[in-house]
């Protein structure tokens, strides 16, 4: 019916822009234990993470597929580029990226978010950062922030192998043995003691090749009383063929540190988005996790914070927008295995023309953990007859001594809430719209989306006859 109120899908167009595959060196398609060579070959790496990657590898093959999710039966690694170098060094200055790369993050809007809010900045295309730089007055605080493969070799090698897939192991999943195998880019970022970083750092990753993976590594360590807000940014343009993205991200949080990790993921739809993050909080510390999933063919992603100290905080806040030819299973884990340490869960999830959204949520409180307290509410709206929503929470409670909450509502927009509107005056149209708009509010809200072009687009959603 003409002028009837819709929620259009994200506009993806300004995404979908592709540039000539000029890579300067891309390896073969597979996974074998010659290309792994070849990768830490290429990468210069110290013998012991040469070491790591091949025996990633042999855990990887000896692992086997999820089968209690998503199906992955479209992703066959046969036929994935694990590496994929483009034609151009990192570069400092701006000036100096290649014009089609630098065209390509402008009309992403990551230069505008530099200038105006932003400490710093790593730029990752398909395997390799091509643009990094910091303000020099976070240098001058001593925050170090650079990409891995510097760290790796650097000044600072010494904490990357402590570190490095100590938090993700390769035997987590074969993801993340795969990760470990082939990982290329990334960040790595230390804050010192007492340092508070006033304005965002950033990394933003753009996978433009076809058929090939990125497998970006960040390491984060925020010492005692520091605090930091790192955001994240994912994109990809569409393709016919399967892209993969299995990064890995370890954050360690020290004692009365804060830590806000802000990510918008919106690949393209013929990505398999099997993404790991966890972080590790001591003693009165606080790990924010704020996710917006907005792309993707399938997505497996379930952020997970380990409390280990007392009085330790852990908060996850998370909007998923699940379309046509998405099945999109994000969800959070929380561990509380010290005394007084509290946690909250507050997600929200649209699905519409066929999308399917899938929430887990799992909260583990060891009998060390008295006193604590552990909040979840999910809640998941479907738009139309012919899309779906699930929770599926989960609680595993060792002690008496603790106050834990779960909520979870799924449903469509209410006739009693339009009705109500419509008996104040406001159209059925505009009633529609206020609902939708305001289910996603208290999320969206927490999303850092005021300084970049490109994180707008993401969240708008569009209506036929709405208030605006």
């Amino acid at each position: 019916m003409e002028g009837k109120t819709y929620v259009d899908d994200i506009d993806r167009s300004i995404y979908d822009m592709k540039n000539e595959d000029r890579d300067a060196y891309r390896l073969q398609e597979g996974l074998t234990a010659s290309i792994v060579e070849q990768i830490s070959k290429t990468k210069r790496d110290p013998e012991w993470m040469r070491q790591f990657r091949l025996q990633s590898l042999e855990i990887y093959n000896d692992m086997k597929i999820p089968d209690w999710g998503p199906s992955l039966d479209g992703l066959s690694m046969e036929q994935i580029v694990t590496y994929v170098r483009p034609n151009t060094k990192m570069q400092a200055k701006w000036s100096q990226v290649p014009k089609e790369i630098k065209d390509t993050f402008e009309r992403l809007g990551i230069p505008q978010a530099e200038r105006e809010s932003l400490a710093g900045v790593g730029a990752q295309y398909d395997s390799e950062l091509v643009y990094h730089n910091v303000r020099r007055e976070v240098e001058e605080q001593g925050v170090i922030y650079t990409d891995m493969e510097s760290a790796l070799t650097g000044t600072y090698s010494d904490m990357v192998k402590e570190h490095f897939m100590k938090l993700v192991t390769p035997r987590d999943h074969k993801f993340a043995a795969l990760h470990g195998a082939v990982w290329s880019g990334g960040s790595f970022v230390y804050v010192p003691p007492g340092v508070s970083v006033e304005i965002p750092l950033q990394s933003y990753f753009r996978l433009n090749a076809p058929g090939a993976g990125q497998f970006e590594h960040t390491l984060i360590i925020v010492d005692e009383g520091a605090s930091l807000h790192f955001i994240e940014g994912c994109s990809a343009p569409k393709y016919n063929v399967a892209n993969l993205h299995a990064g890995c991200v370890e954050l360690f949080v020290r004692k009365n540190g804060r830590l806000r990790y802000s990510t918008i993921e919106n690949w393209s739809k013929n990505m398999y988005n099997l993404n790991t993050k966890r972080a590790v909080v001591d003693a009165g510390g606080t790990i924010e996790w704020v996710s917006g999933s907005f792309g993707s063919h399938v997505s497996y992603l379930y952020p997970m914070s380990i409390l280990k100290g007392e009085g330790a905080k852990a908060e996850f806040t998370g909007i998923t927008f699940a379309g046509k030819g998405q099945n999109l299973d994000t969800g959070a884990k929380i561990v509380h295995s010290a005394p007084k340490t509290s946690s909250y869960m507050n997600t929200r999830s649209i699905s519409k023309d066929g999308g399917v959204s899938t929430f887990r949520s799992s909260v583990v409180v060891t009998k060390e953990a008295k006193k604590s307290k552990a909040a979840v509410s999910c809640q998941s709206l479907m738009l139309d007859s012919i899309s779906r929503s699930d929770t599926i929470p989960a609680m595993d409670i060792r002690t008496q001594d603790a106050d834990i909450g779960h909520e979870a509502k799924i449903g469509k927009i209410s006739d009693e809430a339009i009705f109500y509107l419509m008996s104040r005056g406001i159209s059925e149209e505009e009633a529609k719209a206020m609902i939708v708009s305001g289910f996603a509010d208290n999320v969206s809200k927490e999303l850092p989306l005021e300084y970049a072009v490109e994180m707008n687009n993401l969240i708008r959603l569009e209506m036929v006859g709405s208030i605006g």
